[in-house]
C-alpha cells in the first residue's frame, strides 16, 4: 500500500457498533469506507446503500480482497475466524472487544500479526481516550502514591428481549459484554500478572449472567470488576493509593473528567479532556498511524494485555458453566 494512499477500510458486520464506526470514521484522516460485509447480503447492502458504500458483499473472501484493513464489529463468537482470515489474506485489523473469549486464539493472531507486519488492534475505544491516558500517566507517577486497589463498575439495563446478542446462551452474558472495559484499567496499573481470580455471579433464567462481580489479587493489591445487564450500579472507577486515590464518575468508561483527591480535600484537582461522539474516532485514528508508520508504532493497548483479557474471558465462561452461583479459578 502507498503511504500517502487512503486505507480502505472494510466494516465487518452492519449493526449498532458499526453504525457508530461510520460515524466516526468521517473525522479521521488518511482512511475512508469502501466497503461491508455481512453473511445476509440484503443487510450489507441495506448498509451500503444507508451509508453510501460503494459496495457490499456476502462472501468474505471476495470482500477482503478490495480492501486494506477491516474493523470487526461482528457477534463476538465471530471475531476470531473473521480476524484470523483478514490476517492470513494480509489485512491490517482493527477487532471490536471483546476481541476474543480464548487466551490461544488471542495469542494466535497476534503472532500472526507480528510475522507478517500487520496491525491488529482491539477496539476499547476507552483505551484511546485522551482523559483516560492522562488518568493513567497520572496514577503511575506516584501522585496519588502506591496502588493498593482498583475498583471499576460498569452496568447497564439491557431487556430480555429474544435474539438480544447480551443474552445469547453460549457467549452472552454481561461480563463478556461489559467487563472488557473493566478490565483495562486493572492490566494497566496493576500489570497483567495476577495471583488469583475469583468470581461471584447470578444468572438469568437462560442461564447467562445478569450480574457479576470479579475478585483479583496480585502480590500488593487488588482488583473488582463489576458488570451488570439485570442490575443496576454505580458505574464508577476508583483508584486507591498510599497518598490519595483517583476518581471517575460514571460513566467512567466515556471518560471526559476525573479528580485526583487527597486527605486534606483543598488539595484536589480536577481533570478533563474532550470525548466526542462515540470516542471511536481515538482508535481509529491510532489503528491510521500504526498502519502509516510502521517503525513507530505505538499500542495503547499491548498484545498481552489482549491476550489476558481474552484469558480472562475464558476462564470467566468455563465458571458459569457450572451449577454453583459463586466460584473461583
Amino acid at each position: 500500500m502507498e503511504r500517502h494512499r487512503s486505507i480502505r477500510l472494510g466494516i465487518v458486520g452492519s449493526g449498532r457498533i458499526a453504525e457508530r464506526t461510520m460515524s466516526e470514521v468521517k473525522f479521521v484522516s488518511g482512511i475512508t469506507t469502501t466497503s461491508v460485509f455481512n453473511p445476509r447480503l440484503s443487510s450489507a447492502k441495506a448498509f451500503a446503500e444507508r451509508f453510501d458504500l460503494a459496495t457490499a458483499f456476502d462472501n468474505y473472501e471476495i470482500f477482503l480482497n478490495e480492501v486494506d484493513g477491516v474493523y470487526i464489529a461482528s457477534p463476538h463468537e465471530t471475531h476470531y475466524e473473521y480476524a484470523r482470515q483478514a490476517l492470513l489474506a494480509g489485512k491490517h485489523v482493527l477487532c471490536e472487544k471483546p476481541m476474543v473469549l480464548r487466551g490461544n486464539e488471542a495469542r494466535e493472531l497476534y503472532d500472526i500479526a507480528q510475522q507478517t507486519g500487520l496491525v491488529l488492534m482491539e477496539a476499547i475505544k476507552t483505551a484511546y481516550a485522551p482523559s483516560f491516558l492522562n488518568l493513567l500517566a497520572i496514577a503511575k507517577s506516584g501522585r496519588i502514591g502506591k496502588i493498593y486497589d482498583v475498583e471499576a463498575t460498569f452496568t447497564k439495563l439491557v431487556p430480555n428481549d429474544p435474539g438480544a446478542r447480551e443474552y445469547l446462551p453460549t457467549v452472552g452474558g454481561s461480563f463478556t459484554e461489559l467487563a472488557s472495559y473493566n478490565l483495562l484499567p486493572i492490566l494497566k496499573l496493576l500489570g497483567t500478572k495476577f495471583n488469583d481470580l475469583r468470581f461471584d455471579f447470578f444468572k438469568g433464567h437462560n442461564g447467562v449472567d445478569i450480574y457479576t462481580k470479579g475478585y483479583f489479587r496480585f502480590d500488593d493489591a487488588i482488583a473488582t470488576v463489576k458488570t451488570g445487564i439485570g442490575v443496576k450500579s454505580e458505574g464508577q472507577l476508583l483508584v486507591s493509593g498510599t497518598k490519595g486515590y483517583i476518581q471517575v464518575k460514571s460513566p467512567w468508561w466515556l471518560t471526559k473528567t476525573f479528580e485526583v483527591c487527597y486527605e486534606n480535600f483543598e488539595h484536589n484537582e480536577s481533570f478533563s479532556a474532550p470525548f466526542p461522539g462515540f470516542g471511536m474516532r481515538f482508535e481509529l485514528a491510532d489503528f491510521v498511524r500504526n498502519i502509516s508508520e510502521m517503525t513507530r508504532r505505538n499500542y495503547k493497548l499491548t498484545a498481552e494485555e489482549s491476550i489476558t483479557m481474552a484469558s480472562i474471558m475464558e476462564k470467566f465462561l468455563q465458571v458459569t458453566r457450572e451449577p454453583s452461583n459463586s466460584s473461583k479459578c
